[in-house]
């Protein structure tokens, strides 16, 4: 076995008696600080600092160092590709503020995201069947907790969206939320927010209230 040169580590431990031994330098340092504490047959050394080798070079890298030997750092690796030409890289200048979004979009063919409508939600939770009362000690409202989730569930799955406003929410939940209205709701929400059930989603508009995969897949 060809010896190491250069930073390497030595390493020897025995759980039992609490006994552990660690040495880091110059390898014919450590090999020597190992045999006068007589571990030269027990533990194992290994390099520090090994440079990455490149592969598939159909023998550009024939004389390369030994497995066991480790590279010194001021070593150019064999193959870094072709030298960068900053002229390939295309340059796109626009005046701020001039990016339509809406229309690059499109021209990769996907659909610009739109908010659900909250009468359309409206209609579709007033066909759902009440929901099973969430399965939490913690939770202040089960049932009222249980909506939102069935809510959630519809926003996300089939139209898409990450998240609601508040009023949102009460507009489309309004009863079945009991007594929560504009900031005793927002509270209720955020007591979620700090559950981990809901996350919150800044927008320009306002306050967005989102629900944790986790949450959701309870």
């Amino acid at each position: 076995m060809t010896r190491l040169r250069g930073d390497v580590r030595y390493r020897f431990r025995v759980e039992d008696e609490e006994v552990h031994v660690v040495v880091e330098g110059d390898a014919e340092w450590v090999e020597g600080i190992v045999e006068r504490l007589h571990l030269s047959d027990v533990g194992f050394t290994m390099p520090l600092a090994r440079a990455s080798r490149p592969t598939n070079l159909s023998g550009l890298a024939s004389d390369e160092a030994d497995e066991d030997e480790v590279i010194p750092d001021d070593r150019p690796p064999a193959d870094m590709g072709p030298t960068p030409d900053p002229s390939r890289i295309p340059v796109v200048r626009r005046p701020i503020g001039q990016l339509d979004l809406a229309r690059a979009i499109e021209s990769i063919g996907l659909k610009d995201m739109k908010r659900p409508d909250p009468v359309e939600l409206m209609d579709v939770v007033a066909d759902m069947e009440a929901p099973m009362p969430v399965k939490d000690a913690m939770s202040v409202d089960p049932m009222a907790e249980a909506w939102l989730k069935a809510l959630m569930e519809v926003v996300v799955r089939e139209h898409g969206a990450t998240a609601m406003r508040t009023q949102d929410i009460e507009e489309v939940l309004g009863e079945r939320l009991g007594e929560r209205r504009e900031g005793v709701l927002e509270v209720w929400l955020h007591s979620l927010f700090s559950a981990g059930k809901l996350v919150k989603v800044h927008g320009g508009d306002g306050l967005g209230w989102g629900p944790s995969p986790a949450w959701l897949a309870s």
